[in-house]
């Protein structure tokens, strides 16, 4: 097999089709949620919170068997029904018309897969195996999650904003690169934890709380 090639996609107004929408199709529907991707799902049955989504607005939500025209136009396509025969026939008609595919766990029928993912706001580490085992993926995925604390969501906006000011400065290159190496560094991180932590316990005592 060949190698993935690890890349993240931007799906804001793209539209995404998810046909299946009950235990399985439910957290592959949520994954979706927050991209900006018009998001249409397809399915016989619904899970409650699936409802709800669709209350929201948060999805399109049509209660039909799942018909070849519901691919056209169609940016990419998760498919989670109970049947497997239902599953090929999706696969093969997505692969006819060019739509990416991805057969919730079937391997063989995935163009491409949904990775373990560690969010700490902008900051996100996916983990995959190629499908050869997401239980291998979760494990990593919680060892980085104890290892980047929720203190990263804060800090890498900040990064972000002193990256942008120490690349419209008048230091020469090999300076900016030093320096920004220097930013990134976990020492940078925990001194950067160890301020604010500072800055809060000045805020607690002033307010005598």
């Amino acid at each position: 097999m060949s190698q993935l090639f690890p890349m993240f996609l931007k799906l804001e107004g793209k539209r995404c089709l998810v046909v299946g929408a009950r235990k399985v199709g439910q957290p592959k529907i949520a994954g979706l949620l927050g991209t900006g991707a018009r998001i249409r799902v397809v399915t016989m049955e619904a899970s409650d919170t699936v409802h709800q989504w669709a209350r929201e607005k948060q999805i399109t939500l049509e209660l039909r068997p799942f018909v070849p025209s519901d691919l056209e136009g169609i940016f990419l396509v998760v498919v989670a029904t109970a049947s497997s025969a239902l599953n090929r026939e999706i696969y093969r008609e997505a692969q006819q018309r060019g739509v990416p595919c991805n057969v919730v766990d079937v391997p063989e029928l995935c163009d491409f897969y949904y990775p373990a993912v560690v969010r700490r706001g902008d900051l996100q580490i996916a983990v995959s195996t190629s499908g050869q085992s997401p239980s291998l993926a979760q494990k990593i995925r919680q060892q980085l999650e104890r290892q980047f604390g929720p203190g990263y969501e804060r800090w890498v906006p900040e990064l972000g904003a002193t990256r942008r000011r120490v690349l419209a400065s008048d230091l020469d290159p090999q300076q900016k690169h030093e320096l920004l190496q220097s930013l990134a560094s976990a020492e940078a991180f925990e001194a950067a934890l160890a301020e604010r932590f500072e800055q809060l316990a000045t805020e607690i005592v002033a307010t005598g709380e």
